[in-house]
């Protein structure tokens, strides 16, 4: 596996600059966001320049592009703000090319107006859930316009809320454009360790063949999130599951601070290296 990080956990600006930090922190891979070029996470236009400038800085500072961020409100409850993210996810597909990357990561999305990763109740409707189809083909047709791979999320506060609903829509778009980003800190809020346990081993069983990025998140006992390592996740177990299921892909961090990006990172690569002595 190859241990990377968000790029927009380091303060500077600049492709060059920021994946130069990702190094120093002990990182080869990245996944992108275009604030790291001083432009909105999902601008309305991309310079030629601008693009090329990741592809480039990559190549210098030795840092994969693992994928860039092109989250936005997928089941948003107005129409219009939906219209808009699925423009810009163009616009970025239009770019991955020239950044050196073939994955973009989205935000299955809540009916929450205000806050994207805040839980409602109507993330469980079936208005919600033809809404997230409806806007998932359509993404999908982007993806397959311009070759590249669309990295979904079971996330607690959003429609996708559990392995077994990522499993769902995989069915359902039938898309090799689809893939599966799996955090286990993202499984679940509270629970003992036998039921976090069991949720990793489930989330792997269902969606193994399909999982194209791990990241790396952790919680506190209270539920609360934590950086890699501080919190209650079994790593030792989450990486070995992978490993087993024959993952070999990106595994990114995130949820750190800057200051904390060489200490996780020292302890993901102890993980990895023990689960290959294994």
């Amino acid at each position: 596996m190859q241990l990377g990080i968000f790029a927009k956990t380091f303060a500077t600006t600049g492709a060059l600059p920021v994946l130069r930090a990702v190094a120093d922190g002990g990182y080869t891979a990245a996944q992108f966001n275009m604030a790291c070029l001083g432009l909105p996470s999902m601008p309305d236009s991309i310079e030629l320049g601008a693009a090329r400038s990741v592809a480039k800085a990559s190549g210098e500072a030795g840092v994969s592009i693992a994928a860039v961020s092109g989250t936005y409100n997928m089941i948003h409850p107005d129409r219009s703000v939906r219209v808009s993210g699925l423009a810009r996810l163009e616009v970025l597909a239009a770019s991955c090319a020239d950044m050196g990357t073939r994955l973009i990561t989205l935000c299955t999305g809540t009916r929450d107006a205000q806050d994207p990763w805040r839980w409602h109740p109507d993330n469980a409707s079936e208005a919600a859930w033809s809404d997230l189809r409806t806007e998932m083909e359509a993404a999908i047709a982007i993806a397959e316009r311009f070759d590249i791979e669309l990295g979904i999320e079971p996330e607690l506060a959003n429609v996708l809320s559990s392995a077994w609903a990522a499993r769902r829509l995989l069915d359902e778009m039938n898309s090799t454009r689809l893939r599966i980003v799996l955090d286990p800190a993202n499984l679940f809020e509270v629970a003992d360790s036998a039921e976090r346990h069991r949720l990793i081993d489930e989330a792997i069983d269902l969606l193994a063949a399909e999982i194209g990025m791990a990241h790396a998140k952790d919680r506190h006992a209270d539920g609360s999130f934590a950086a890699a390592g501080q919190g209650v996740v079994d790593f030792p177990h989450f990486i070995g599951r992978l490993k087993a299921a024959g993952f070999d892909g990106p595994l990114i961090t995130h949820g750190l601070t800057e200051a904390e990006a060489p200490g996780v990172g020292a302890f993901l690569r102890t993980v990895l290296e023990e689960s290959e002595r294994a």
